[in-house]
């Protein structure tokens, strides 16, 4: 397979593209959703013992959302890092003591072309409101989980819902074990 041409159907917020695609002789059409890369945290407060996630409207669902803080690079330079360690300074308002890296993957590559760059992250001091940007139209409130609530919440959101299995595989033991003196 390959690809013969590539036009755009829709500038906005997003870019809608449509391929011509090539196979075995034969010419077909896909349309792909070009949203740029992204990156993702699982943010836990060191002081509060709380994992601290993003709630805010998505209309896409048509409904309230909780997940992982999240943005998009800004620029083909900027580093998944940096990007990240910027969004959880806007949408919750904290600096960023660690970060590490967990997964990079592509969400839903059948239609969208964007990548995602996910990360576990641990704050301890909070510089600002949080809350999103204004000129970016976010109204972004906050939800906290103790360890235990973490492990029995329920996410539908795909990013948020891997980096909470990843901390259930990786980081719960710990951090429930140091809760209960072992």
């Amino acid at each position: 397979m390959k690809i013969t041409k590539k036009e755009t159907a829709y500038q906005g917020h997003y870019r809608l593209q449509v391929f011509t695609v090539e196979d075995k002789g034969q010419e077909f059409k896909r349309e792909v959703f070009q949203t740029g890369q992204a990156a993702a945290a699982l943010v836990y407060d060191t002081q509060k013992q709380k994992f601290i996630f993003a709630k805010q409207f998505r209309p896409a669902v048509e409904q309230d959302m909780v997940e992982a803080v999240a943005g998009m690079l800004d620029s083909e330079d900027e580093k998944p890092e940096a990007a990240i360690t910027r969004e959880i300074g806007e949408e919750i308002g904290y600096a960023v003591d660690r970060l590490q890296h967990i997964y990079e993957f592509y969400p839903s590559p059948g239609a969208f072309a964007e990548k995602l760059y996910l990360f576990y992250a641990e704050v301890s001091r909070k510089t600002g409101e949080g809350g999103g940007k204004d000129d970016e139209n976010e109204d972004i409130k906050t939800l906290e989980l103790t360890p235990d609530q973490l492990a029995t919440h329920t996410f539908v959101d795909g990013k948020t819902l891997l980096a909470a299995e990843w901390a259930k595989a990786h980081l719960l033991p710990k951090l429930l074990n140091q809760k209960n003196g072992e």
